[in-house]
């Protein structure tokens, strides 16, 4: 399984509309790209935001980078974001679903 985390900062007053943005946009695409999860970790208080795509593989993963690329960038203007998002990608050596 691999991982593509996501980092977004901007005001405080733009998480509900980063929050709505993940649930309705970018979960609803992993899943039509192929993904196996999404999670959105947020930190209201200083504007935070780290979204989280599961995938199976490398090769699933890299095939939905241009729709990442895209809602990234969306997300960004959404919140009015204070920096370019950063992007890391990760292999996953273990997962536990409770």
């Amino acid at each position: 399984m691999h991982a593509r985390l996501s980092f977004i900062e901007g005001p405080p007053d733009g998480i509900e509309s980063g929050v709505a943005s993940f649930r309705d946009a970018v979960a609803p695409t992993v899943r039509e790209d192929g993904g196996k999860g999404a999670i959105l970790l947020i930190d209201r208080e200083n504007g935070k935001a780290i979204g989280i795509t599961l995938w199976p593989d490398d090769a699933t993963m890299q095939a939905s980078e241009a729709d990442a690329n895209r809602l990234r960038a969306q997300a960004a203007d959404e919140v009015h974001a204070t920096a370019p998002p950063r992007v890391e990608r990760y292999e996953v050596a273990v997962f536990e679903s409770f």
